[in-house]
Parts: structure tokens; C-alpha cells; sequence
């Protein structure tokens, strides 16, 4: 029978209960293995990948790091289909839009959601108090490493494996996003990371919200195309880049917890106004 979860727009419909897999728990998968399915998920959905990691691949602790964006709701969606209580882990800033925060909760209720709230050692005013107001303006990559970086690694701590929304076609640094790999978090510390939606387009990840009838955050009915804290996000215009809204007039577009693909842009960065002060 299906366990139908239902407030406002969009059902949850989770799959029949089915008698569990024997797959052996395992903390890091090998390196031919990882190729091979390399192979097989390129050409596979993510709905396979998501059901594969989360019930075929033995990694024991695993969660969804999102912002709630449209292809993040996409897949929380689907992973909650397969694991209820999968934690989702959301960054919480202090900077986050109003508008942000009330559809996290929105979502949450509506499809009974896991919700962790990571949060940084500052508070917004303890912050401003040490390093000075609108550090975000004066030095963006210390005042992401300080709410974003720092407190994600240490909850990556607690896992084997994380699960995010990138696409391949939403910033130049992230082109060539693997599918499944895996990253150092520190030494004795390697995770698993997979990218269920690495060959979505954004139409793709609109056509899932409205397939399944998902609310979305209502930023993007106003013109906003990427969607991170409010001081470092503005809307786009109909020509430009989808991420160009982000830190916009800065060489950076990633926070830095994709280590990958901080490091390509990392490699490009030979503006002043982006360097560490």
C-alpha cells in the first residue's frame, strides 16, 4: 500500500514497503567499481542513482546537502520516496533570503522532511563584531569558509557518503562534474559524493516540479536564477549566465564546498577584488 503525504501542493507517493536488501555496509567503494558505474549512469536517470545510492551501494550514513533551489527540491523528492528520514543538510547562513527560509519550512512540512540545520561558530552580529561589518562585501571566500566551508566539513564527519543537486550546465567550473566520486574530507576521511542530476538541464529540473506538481521557491518568479544569501545574490537578466547573479562582479561562483570545482575556479582567479585580503 502507499503511504500517501499530503499539504497543499505536491503528494508524496513512497514506494510499496519491499523486504530490505542484504548489501554489505561499506564506507568507500573501489576505484573500478566507481567506473563502472560511471558507465552505467550516464546513461541512467536519477531516480536509478538515487535509489542505487540509497539502497544499493552499502553506504551506511548518507544525506542530501541542499539549498532547496529547483533541482534540489527535484531531488530531495525523489530520495524521500526511497528513505523518509533521509537528513537533509541546509546551510544556515544567518544571510539566507526571508523567502528562502519559509519555503525550506514549507517543503519540509509538506513532505515531512529530515532537516538539519548546519550554522557556523558566528552569529551575523558576533561575526560582524570580530572581522567587521559586510564581511561578505570586503572578503566573500573567508565569510563563506566561516558559514558554509567550515561547518559542512564538520558535519561531513558524521557521514560516508553526501548526495547534491549540481548540473553540469549551471557554471563553467562545474562542466565536467563527476557523477560519483570521492573526496579527502581530511586525512583518515574520505566520503563518497554523488550527483544524481550532473546531466539535467534546468528545463529538466522545472519539468520534474511540475510533473510531480513541487512548489518552488518564489525568488525565481521574480527574476532570480541562482539562489544563495541575500547580500551576494541579485537577479539576472534574460541574457546572461544563470549563476551570474551570484557574488556578481567577482571572479567566484562557487562557496567552496564542491572542492573540485572551488579548485578550478580557484586556478582562474587572477582578479585582486577576489583575492583573500
Amino acid at each position: 500500500m502507499l503511504d500517501r503525504h499530503e499539504s497543499g501542493q505536491g503528494i508524496l507517493h513512497r514506494s510499496p514497503t519491499r523486504p530490505p536488501k542484504e548489501v554489505p555496509t561499506q564506507t568507500l567503494l573501489a576505484e573500478d567499481l566507481i567506473q563502472d558505474l560511471h558507465g552505467r549512469f550516464e546513461a541512467g536517470t536519477p531516480e536509478e542513482i538515487v535509489r542505487w545510492a540509497l539502497e544499493e551501494s552499502g553506504l551506511g550514513q548518507i544525506a542530501i546537502a541542499s539549498a532547496f533551489q529547483a533541482e534540489g527540491t527535484a531531488l530531495i523528492h525523489m530520495a524521500a520516496q526511497v528513505r523518509p528520514d533521509v537528513p537533509i543538510l541546509f546551510l544556515e547562513t544567518g544571510f539566507h533570503f526571508a523567502e528562502t527560509l519559509a519555503f525550506k519550512e514549507r517543503l519540509a512540512e509538506q513532505l515531512g522532511l529530515n532537516v538539519i540545520d548546519l550554522t557556523g561558530e558566528h552569529t551575523v552580529q558576533s561575526q560582524a563584531a570580530e572581522y567587521g561589518p559586510r564581511l561578505y562585501e570586503r572578503d566573500p571566500k573567508r565569510c563563506c569558509e566561516l558559514n558554509k566551508v567550515i561547518p559542512f566539513a564538520l558535519a561531513l564527519r558524521s557521514y560516508d557518503a553526501w548526495m547534491t543537486s549540481m548540473r553540469r550546465d549551471s557554471a563553467w567550473t562545474r562542466k565536467h562534474t563527476l557523477i560519483v566520486s570521492q573526496t579527502e574530507l581530511e586525512p583518515g576521511k574520505t566520503l563518497v559524493k554523488i550527483n544524481p542530476v550532473a546531466n539535467w538541464t534546468r528545463q529538466d529540473a522545472w519539468a520534474y516540479l511540475k510533473e510531480h506538481d513541487l512548489p518552488h521557491n518564489p525568488l525565481y518568479d521574480l527574476g532570480y536564477a541562482s539562489i544563495g544569501c541575500a547580500p551576494c545574490t541579485r537577479m539576472v537578466f534574460s541574457d546572461e549566465d544563470e549563476r551570474a547573479g551570484r557574488w556578481s562582479g567577482l571572479l567566484k561562483t562557487e562557496c567552496g564546498i564542491h572542492v573540485r570545482e572551488s579548485s578550478l575556479q580557484d586556478e582562474s582567479d587572477d582578479d585582486s577584488d577576489c583575492a583573500d585580503k
